[in-house]
């Protein structure tokens, strides 16, 4: 296999070559390292390139392969990390320069279970400032660009993970998602991202400003590999403010067994927000025929979202106030959420709203096993498209583009991603799946079904000209 192939090797299948002998860590490490130095300047989906450590690291590797017998499931395979996670002895910026000298002391639960899987950390991807927002292009580092299409955004906050993952700067992403940061880089970049639901993962060992409405997941080329990813971040450590037991089977398992008929509910309408445009549109037609020729019932219909806005914004926006970064080393937008934070009275309010919205929404799935809707409500835009608007418009503008991320946040609600083809520009269209509580084994069986009858693993953005 040559270095370009493996560069676009599932991260199972790679952990599969090492184990093996076929490949070893440091000529992985050694293929990421050259495409990370040669792409991420003109793809900016790095803020930290930690090549020193993942060499020493993947040196380690192999000499302890030699003899190595009862390995961990991806020993040797390279992943990169947010840069909104805490990595021992390395800068975690949170996509501001006022952090840019912050170098925690600690792993975050989910990078030393990261760790512990035998990965090796190749670097620490690009985020929007705090990640507040729905596009990668924070104040004092390049933009992330998607590489499907340079001109056009990778999405955010997690934008440099789909960015890299998409590009083969990483076979695979740790990300986070608060309001579709996850599942908006998954969809842009055409792969396959987790929102876990609720307590699935540790937020340890710092504490939660955002009322549960945040959590950690991956972003991965297959179905499989994310599950699996999954498998490795879940779990939980004293003093959570959220739990949740272990599934009956493990989440790979789950990606290899059959969903059976699912009841499916669908909407291309968000309320009060609006319609999807016709590419997004588009994409959730198509899969409506896809899952009614794979013999599951689909009915349109959907929740109504609206008491959920509010409270919502108001939580985010006090979170991202808790940061307690001066607001006037922050950009313009954030500045202007900070300015705009509540009482003690009024946010406790918003908590109990949201909370009471939530209870409303979850029981719309008494009748549904999944909920099908657009990721975004329009196509993704192009890197500073709205860098000349006021703080208020973008805002807005944020709100009517990611409208139906936020519902399972606010829920708790596992969701996911999927890839479903290209639209006229040459981009990624996907979908989203939202399920019950607890039930992301039911999302992994049905993309998994999914991803066999319409595989996408094959399909590789043209780098060649970078």
């Amino acid at each position: 296999m040559n270095a370009l192939d493996l560069a676009f090797t599932p991260a199972l299948e790679m952990a599969d070559l090492v184990r093996r002998r076929q490949v070893s860590p440091l000529e992985l490490v050694n293929i990421y390292l050259e495409r990370i130095e040669r792409l991420n300047p003109r793809i900016g989906s790095y803020f930290t390139v930690m090549a020193e450590q993942a060499m020493a690291d993947a040196k380690v590797k192999t000499e302890a392969l030699v003899n190595a017998t009862n390995l961990p499931p991806f020993f040797g395979v390279p992943i990169s990390t947010k840069d909104l996670n805490s990595v021992a002895g390395i800068p975690c910026t949170y996509g501001t320069k006022a952090l840019i000298n912050n170098i925690p002391e600690y792993d975050d639960v989910a990078i030393a279970k990261i760790k512990q899987a035998g990965f090796i950390i190749l670097g620490k991807t690009a985020t929007s400032e705090l990640g507040s927002f729905p596009y990668t292009e924070p104040t004092g580092f390049p933009p992330s660009r998607n590489p499907w299409n340079l001109e056009y955004t990778p999405g955010g906050s997690s934008g440099g993970a789909a960015a890299a993952v998409a590009a083969g700067l990483s076979p695979i992403a740790q990300g986070s998602d608060g309001g579709g940061s996850i599942r908006g880089p998954a969809a842009c970049c055409g792969l396959f991202g987790i929102k876990p639901s609720r307590g699935r993962v540790s937020p340890g060992p710092a504490g939660d400003k955002f009322n549960g409405i945040a959590t950690n997941g991956p972003i991965g080329r297959t179905v499989a590999d994310a599950a699996a990813l999954l498998d490795v971040m879940s779990g939980n450590v004293a003093g959570d403010p959220y739990y949740l037991p272990s599934p009956e089977c493990s989440f790979l398992e789950a990606s290899l067994q059959q969903p059976g008929h699912l009841r499916i509910a669908y909407s291309t309408k968000f309320l009060p927000i609006g319609e999807a445009d016709a590419t997004c549109k588009q994409a959730v037609l198509q899969t409506v025929k896809l899952l009614e020729d794979l013999g599951h019932t689909v009915e349109e219909k959907c929740p109504d979202f609206s008491g959920l806005i509010e409270p919502f914004q108001i939580i985010w926006r006090n979170g991202v106030a808790a940061g307690g970064i001066p607001p006037e080393m922050l950009q313009p937008v954030n500045r202007w959420l900070m300015s705009k934070t509540d009482s003690a009275v009024d946010y406790l309010k918003a908590v109990a709203k949201m909370q009471i919205v939530s209870r409303q929404i979850v029981s719309f799935f008494d009748n549904f096993d999944v909920l099908l809707m657009p990721v975004f409500l329009h196509s993704p835009i192009r890197v500073g498209e709205w860098s000349h608007l006021s703080p208020e418009d973008i805002f807005e503008n944020i709100v009517q583009w990611v409208a139906p991320c936020p519902p399972a946040n606010a829920t708790g609600q596992p969701a996911i991603a999927i890839p479903v083809g290209f639209d006229s520009k040459g981009l990624p269209m996907s979908v989203q799946f939202v399920g019950k509580p607890a039930a992301e084994s039911t999302l992994i069986r049905l993309a998994a079904q999914l991803e066999t009858a319409k595989p996408w693993i094959n399909r590789r953005p043209n780098l060649d000209n970078i």
